[in-house]
């Protein structure tokens, strides 16, 4: 076997490049040798840092840039509640085993939080240097504490009262109010107090968790702005404000913070009612053991000494952030601002046009196959094709497998619809 020199030859030369030989076949992979193989955690970080570059590329639409970032966030909490907690489980309970790349659990977890520190100091920066500027050059602001106008600060106030102050319960810490349990990913306030609450307590730390039905970003209205999209953070209104959730007692802190627990389900593989055992690991993972802290960078090293201690995690899982500790919730930008120049662009799946005008599915495939490319083509042929199956007298049997379905589903309904007109219909449906 050879293979063409690369070399440039002299125009009218006559010349024929000599052949190379080509290197001698390497000798057959051994497959129990750790260096061939890469650690699957390490390739997930990896994939996930990939998703974060698209943050960068201006060939994106700038919101849409900002939803990478977002969903850089999100993989990244599903990694340490699923990937990282299981590392740790297995350290936890001695079931340590060497992967076949040759790493044990410990090492993973190593290298997984210097190369996840890396790759969050990165996320970070993109936001506040690249992102936030560019949002701002497009009118689009995100106004912090330091930069309101009387008129927003009043209106903040009102919102703080009306709509925050009714759903937000803080705790004291005292020896007859122990740490709370949090949620998972939740987002919650450490507080510094000062003073003696309403009981004659002297608590020093509070907690104030944020209850999930008040929403990250709000937009600020017209009237109090000089224009553009103005939109402020929850943890802006409850900074400026948590004075008024501990009458009688001085604020000397506040600041954010969130957990992320193990969230994995453990089920027996010879379990006889799954639906059950689902119903209890679900209620259960919302509070997992802790695997990551993110807490404000701001925050004093007491509290997140404090913080680690109280989930019982190592300074290998503390995040500091500058800025929110779940950037996930920014993808509400997209909805709260009427920019569609910043984002792509309504895409409409096609319908093929083999059975564009076709009443029956089962006439146009008997003329030919029909190969339906999703998400670029409908989907709602398949709707149409279990639909008419349905009710067509001819068919005797339906045998569909189901990846997920919602609880609301056309095609589990036309399935259902089959077997109540007496067609043998069989779903195997993915659940766990």
């Amino acid at each position: 076997m050879t293979t063409e020199n690369t070399g440039r030859i002299a125009e009218g030369s006559q010349s024929v490049p000599a052949p190379v030989e080509a290197p001698p076949v390497s000798q057959e992979l051994d497959l129990d040798a750790s260096e061939n193989y890469f650690n699957r955690e390490l390739s997930q970080l990896q994939f996930n840092y990939r998703v974060l570059k698209q943050a960068l590329d201006p060939a994106h639409p700038l919101i849409n840039r900002l939803i990478f970032c977002c969903i850089f966030s999100s993989n990244m909490d599903e990694f340490f509640e699923i990937r990282v907690a299981g590392l740790r489980q297995q350290m936890k309970y001695g079931r340590e085993t060497v992967g076949p790349d040759g790493m044990l659990p410990e090492q993973v977890l190593g290298e997984i939080s210097r190369v996840a520190h890396e790759y969050i100091t990165e996320q970070y920066d993109i936001l506040n240097n690249v992102l936030i500027p560019e949002m701002e050059r497009e009118n689009i602001h995100f106004v912090r504490r330091r930069e309101w106008t009387p008129a927003q600060a009043e209106w903040v106030r009102q919102y703080f009262e009306e709509e925050i102050l009714p759903v937000v319960s803080p705790i004291g810490l005292d020896p007859s109010h122990p740490f709370p349990r949090l949620v998972n990913k939740s987002l919650n306030f450490i507080v510094e107090l000062d003073g003696k609450d309403a009981f004659g307590r002297e608590t020093g730390m509070a907690i104030v968790p944020a209850p999930r039905s008040l929403p990250r970003l709000v937009r600020l209205p017209d009237e109090v702005c000089d224009g553009g999209d103005n939109l402020v953070f929850l943890s802006s209104m409850i900074h400026a404000h948590a004075d008024e959730l501990f009458p009688g007692m001085e604020v000397k802190g506040c600041y954010q913070f969130r957990v992320t627990r193990n969230a994995d389900l453990e089920l027996e593989d010879d379990l006889e009612d799954l639906a059950s055992a689902l119903r209890g690991e679900l209620l259960s993972r919302r509070f997992g053991d802790g695997v990551r802290l993110e807490v404000a960078d701001n925050c004093p090293e007491e509290l997140v000494q404090f913080l680690l201690t109280e989930f019982g995690l190592a300074e290998r899982d503390l995040y500091k952030v500058h800025g929110p500790v779940n950037l996930t919730r920014l993808m509400a930008v997209g909805s709260l601002v009427d920019r569609p120049d910043l984002t792509y662009s309504g895409f409409s799946p096609a319908i093929p046009r083999q059975i564009r005008s076709k009443e029956s599915m089962f006439d146009a495939i008997r003329k030919q196959p029909i190969l339906l490319l999703h998400p670029y083509e409908n989907f709602s042929p398949v709707v149409d094709l279990l639909r008419q199956a349905a009710k067509d007298p001819q068919v005797l049997a339906i045998r569909q497998t189901l990846y997920r379905t919602g609880a609301d589903s056309e095609i589990v309904e036309a399935l259902a619809d089959a077997a109540r007109r007496g067609k043998e219909v069989t779903a195997v449906i993915e659940l766990r």
